[in-house]
């Protein structure tokens, strides 16, 4: 159902943690992100794509097919590793490519499994985790924060 609602994930893949724990927890929730990702595919696949290639122009779709056929396995990759890119609508512009059915299954699986092993594991134990924990947890994500936008700040001057 997550993949028709618009619903946070990382909510229920932490509450697998809390609940299953951290292995069972991960199994659960991959199998069902997996299943989600693949039903919404093939459904926008079947009833999505049609329409929107219907207002592309010839040109339009031939360089979509090009870039899709070339690229859209990395690109997939790199939106599935990147957590705040929408976990469905990577689902939803896939499908209207001619990624293939294989590309679609291995970036989606290995794409989403560092972040659902590292939330079942940090639900797994969130209960227990010291109040220390949760102060720090939002000066991590600062810094991790300002890190990546330094990185990307730099690359930006380095292109110019």
């Amino acid at each position: 159902m997550h993949s028709f609602l618009p619903f946070p994930a990382e909510i229920i893949t932490l509450a697998n943690g809390m609940v299953f724990g951290p292995l069972w927890g991960t199994v659960i929730t991959w199998v069902g992100a997996m299943l989600g990702a693949i039903g919404t595919f093939a459904l926008v696949r079947l009833l999505g794509r049609p329409f929107v290639y219907r207002m592309l122009s010839e040109s339009q779709l031939r360089r979509l097919s090009e870039w899709s056929s070339t690229n859209g396995g990395k690109a997939l990759l790199m939106g599935r590793l990147i957590p705040v890119v929408a976990f469905n609508l990577l689902n939803y512009s896939a499908a209207l490519t001619d990624i293939s059915w294989w590309t679609f299954i291995w970036a989606t699986g290995l794409g989403i499994l560092p972040l659902t092993i590292l939330l079942n594991v940090f639900g797994s134990s969130i209960l227990t985790m010291a109040q220390s924990f949760w102060l720090w947890l939002p000066l991590g994500a600062l810094a991790v924060l300002g890190w990546a936008l330094a990185k990307r700040h730099s690359r930006a001057d380095k292109g110019r």
